[in-house]
């Protein structure tokens, strides 16, 4: 489905409190209940969000999760602004890592114009996308092909990616919970993206609002593996307190009025690791 900006901000009502009631929303949103109810109703057909008598709460799966086409859809206009901001950090001649997700995917876009870039990758969607940049070198990793969303994933695209060490990893995440774990769904995914992190001598955390509180099944890192979150909104609570205690970068995408649209022309100053 394509959400409609109320319905992105129903979302991240629900999201924020876990549940809210059909009046409850329709207050913060200023609509009647019968958009209230249609706006859960066509959301909830979605898979988005669960309904139960008077409210609507977040799905409760964290083992599965939502498609790779409604994912799209979901804050596009927030990935978006994400991916422009990533890549405004991203300098010309440099070597990434882009992993699974529709945020990376957004971030591809976001690169076509850069100069000189030496991109691996585990999805496909990201290779078909950046292979419109004449001066960007694509790797694409070997391995299993999920039909889904065409993400590679199993053991032999964690030792593909385990023959190298890039200057960034961009990746995405399916969730980040209170305890500041970072999860996803599938474990095969999980193993590819921790080789990620551990051949990259800078990683960017590039993550929605919607991830924030959201639960799913298997640990992927800690924050403190990562060095710069990139996200369209201000994190809730207790969020802010967990990235300064690991020492993590937080940007905060701005409007595309307020965003330059071409790359930096020196490197982004890193912390290495070593």
């Amino acid at each position: 489905m394509n959400s409609n900006p109320r319905q992105i901000k129903l979302l991240d009502l629900v999201r924020a409190h876990g549940a809210a009631s059909v009046e409850q929303l329709a207050d913060q949103l200023g609509v009647t209940l019968q958009t209230v109810r249609r706006d859960v109703q066509r959301l909830a057909d979605a898979g988005l969000l669960a309904r139960f008598h008077g409210g609507v709460r977040v799905p409760s799966s964290t083992v599965e999760n939502i498609a790779h086409q409604q994912r799209k859809s979901l804050s596009a206009e927030g990935k978006a602004r994400i991916a422009r901001a990533v890549a405004q950090r991203v300098p010309n001649d440099c070597s990434l890592i882009l992993n699974i997700g529709t945020t990376t995917e957004a971030v591809a876009k976001a690169l076509l114009h850069h100069k000189g870039l030496r991109v691996i990758t585990n999805n496909l969607n990201v290779a078909e996308i950046l292979c419109g940049n004449p001066d960007c070198e694509v790797i694409v990793a070997g391995g299993v092909v999920r039909a889904r969303d065409r993400g590679i994933v199993g053991e032999a695209a964690v030792d593909f990616i385990r023959q190298f060490r890039v200057d960034i990893a961009v990746i995405g995440i399916s969730g980040i919970e209170p305890d500041g774990s970072l999860r996803d769904f599938d474990y095969r995914e999980v193993k590819v993206a921790q080789a990620i992190i551990a051949h990259a001598r800078e990683v960017w955390l590039a993550a929605d609002s919607s991830k924030f509180n959201r639960p799913a099944m298997v640990e992927l890192a800690q924050l403190s593996q990562i060095d710069r979150l990139f996200t369209d909104k201000a994190p809730p609570e207790p969020f802010p307190a967990l990235l300064e205690e690991a020492n993590v970068l937080c940007e905060i995408a701005q409007p595309e009025a307020a965003s330059a649209a071409s790359a930096p022309s020196s490197p982004y100053p890193r912390r290495l690791k070593p």
